[in-house]
């Protein structure tokens, strides 16, 4: 829901630091792979309650993110390179929550569970739509800049990283944090479903050929 605005305050300074590390040699790719790395650090952080540790890896992987975006528009968006990314940044997502699992089972391990289940629905949702999207030449008005059709929910991005900050602050409440961001992520599942599911029904398809 945010992501249209975070994105254009970002947008500026992430492309000065892309123009920078693309004059030193550095791709997208090697971006994707090195924030991948240190957001997976989150997980041993998390697992030794080292909170103040995991919000840095993540807050760092955050910004990899961004920045290997950015240095594709430099370089040029591939296909390639968007799988590594939407594929990394999938593997992320499920890491951080499973992290506070590990830290604290007894009280965390089914608000963990309930939240990468939700993390499941809008992950199919969105990319089930974006690969029937690209089969038909669906344009995206909004995220044109995209290596693939970005479907807008009520949880985005931009949400996903505050609801990520918030468990690192107030470990105390990952619980109650979780069911509330998991519920909020089967409605944009849902919507998304929805959605889909009738821009397809009403998009003309092609029929194949004999």
């Amino acid at each position: 829901m945010l992501d249209k605005f975070s994105i254009k305050l970002i947008r500026a300074p992430l492309a000065s630091a892309a123009s920078l590390l693309s004059s030193k040699g550095i791709t997208a790719n090697q971006t994707t792979l090195f924030g991948f790395a240190v957001g997976c650090l989150a997980l041993p952080a998390l697992a030794l309650q080292e909170y103040n540790w995991a919000l840095l890896f993540i807050v760092i992987n955050r910004v990899c993110d961004g920045l290997d975006g950015a240095l594709a528009r430099i370089h040029g968006i591939t296909d390639a390179g968007g799988f590594l990314d939407i594929s990394l940044d999938f593997l992320f997502y499920s890491l951080i929550p499973f992290g506070f699992v590990i830290a604290n089972p007894e009280q965390n391990a089914v608000a963990g569970a309930f939240l990468i289940f939700s993390f499941i629905g809008t992950g199919s949702s969105f990319l089930a739509f974006a690969v029937m999207a690209g089969k038909r030449g669906i344009e995206n008005p909004v995220y044109q800049n995209k290596s693939l059709y970005y479907m807008s929910g009520l949880t985005e991005g931009t949400e996903t990283i505050a609801c990520f900050v918030l468990f690192c602050l107030f470990p105390q409440h990952f619980a109650l944090i979780a069911y509330i961001y998991g519920i909020a992520c089967w409605f944009t599942t849902f919507t998304r479903i929805w959605a889909g599911y009738k821009t397809l029904n009403n998009e003309p398809q092609e029929a194949d050929s004999p």
